[in-house]
């Protein structure tokens, strides 16, 4: 495999042999992993399995790969680093559009490999220390974002919430649209699925931007929409509530 960068600035490990022909080693462990993974299980296999299969030391697994969890998600730290880059030069243009951007280097990155992918989100579904571990990684994405919103929005005074509830909106449409794709076998195109998802939190977060920012009063209520607010005792049974809601509204 071979590292490629593609127009939108991600990278990502792609199937193909390095300069010399021979696969680099990093590649060369994750697909003994994973081969082992399929045919013991992921519980079942150790570091010295995989490193025996590969034919090489644990001290070049470990020159890789923190841990076992870490060779099923290989590319996550690196695609960090790229949403990190492309925050810190992203200072103009709207927020919200900006991180969605940002979010698409996730989806490039998986696109860039769908096989592998589809291996990797399969195994996860069926090993739960690995959805645990792959929520750490979905939280550290999602900090990613909502870091980069709070200082956009330093002059707002809800801005923090904002940021927060905005960047965890991105991330559960991105992740949608991406299981989306992943349930159907890596087929499709996975970047238009994202897209739509995405779509949906900017319109939604664009309609109430522009509510806000016109000073437009909220629609007056309808008669429907009345609320009677009833004072009673704890204790009192449900029966003697719902006869003072009726009496109540009888009254009106």
């Amino acid at each position: 495999m071979a590292d490629v960068r593609d127009d939108g600035g991600a990278t990502a490990a792609v199937s193909g042999p390095g300069p010399s022909g021979k696969a680099p080693m990093r590649e060369v462990l994750i697909e003994a992993a994973f081969q082992l993974f399929v045919e013991h299980g992921f519980e079942r296999t150790t570091v010295d399995d995989i490193v025996a299969r590969a034919g090489v030391g644990r001290r070049s697994f470990f020159r890789y790969f923190p841990s076992k969890e870490d060779v099923v998600f290989p590319d996550h730290e690196r695609c960090l680093t790229e949403m990190s880059a492309f925050l810190a030069t992203s200072t103009d243009g709207e927020p919200l559009d900006v991180i969605c951007d940002a979010a698409r280097l996730v989806m490039r990155m998986y696109a860039a490999n769908p096989e592998f992918s589809v291996r990797r989100y399969q195994l996860t579904r069926e090993v739960p220390s690995l959805r645990g571990y792959e929520l750490s990684v979905v939280h550290r994405y999602e900090r990613t974002l909502a870091h980069y919103l709070r200082q956009r929005y330093a002059g707002d005074p809800n801005g923090a919430l904002r940021a927060e509830v905005q960047a965890a909106a991105i991330v559960a449409a991105h992740n949608n649209g991406l299981r989306t794709w992943l349930r159907g076998g890596g087929h499709g195109d996975g970047a238009r699925a994202v897209d739509q998802s995405l779509a949906y939190v900017r319109q939604t977060w664009g309609s109430a931007r522009e509510s806000a920012e016109s000073g437009a009063a909220p629609a007056p209520e309808s008669e429907e929409d009345d609320v009677v607010v009833i004072v009673a005792p704890r204790k009192a049974p449900l029966w003697r509530v719902v006869q003072k809601i009726e009496k109540t509204l009888g009254d009106e």
